[in-house]
């Protein structure tokens, strides 16, 4: 009996643990409205079978709330030559490029990964292996900001690991080639908004959600 209870109150624990760590995550998309979000036009983006999806002329969608230190975990679907970003701890909304940081999303299967590839912090920093699953198929992405660390999982695969500190100088990255940015990916804003990008072709977003770090 002492054996079952000791089993029994480690299964207990585990399940607390299990539920703790659950309750940590936030949704930031409800699967069935626009709640939290703001965008260049209002109600662009449609909620389709509980799925975020792009439309014509939709303009990039923001969340309310700005985040610094996250885990952000969510799942993608591409259209054929789908175009799109997830920028994060973007501070100005109206110039999202020069003062938030683009992950790529991008239909790249079966591609030589390169800085333009899906996953690859845009401009920045190639993949370190291209892990899109074709289109049509659902992808799972979780981007991790702790400070100076980016990290990118995409389908199960770290693809991204990536230190802002090694970004030292405007429009260089550490490799020496070029990127656009006018400001030194080091100091780049360190919290903003969570957005996706409109690039003119159709993609879809769900479960969306977030787990804030300290």
């Amino acid at each position: 009996m002492r054996i079952f209870s000791v089993i029994g109150v480690s299964l207990v624990l585990l399940a607390s643990v299990a539920l703790a760590d659950e309750e940590d995550w936030k949704e930031l998309f409800n699967g069935k409205d626009l709640t939290g979000w703001i965008g260049k036009k209002q109600g662009g983006w449609k909620v389709e079978d509980g799925t975020l999806a792009w439309q014509k002329g939709c303009g990039y969608i923001w969340t309310e709330e700005q985040f610094g230190n996250f885990i952000l975990d969510l799942e993608f679907k591409l259209s054929k030559g789908c175009n799109s970003g997830i920028f994060i701890r973007t501070a100005n909304i109206r110039n999202p490029v020069q003062t938030g940081i683009e992950v790529q999303i991008l239909d790249s299967h079966g591609r030589k990964p390169n800085k333009h590839t899906c996953g690859a912090i845009y401009d920045c920093l190639a993949p370190s292996k291209e892990a899109t699953k074709p289109a049509g198929e659902w992808n799972h992405i979780t981007i991790t900001c702790k400070d100076n660390i980016i990290q990118v999982t995409l389908n199960g695969t770290q693809i991204i690991n990536m230190d802002l500190d090694k970004w030292t100088e405007p429009h260089k990255n550490p490799d020496g080639s070029r990127n656009k940015f006018r400001t030194a990916y080091k100091d780049m804003p360190r919290k903003g908004h969570i957005g996706f990008q409109d690039h003119g072709k159709p993609i879809w977003y769900r479960n969306v959600r977030i787990k804030v770090l300290d």
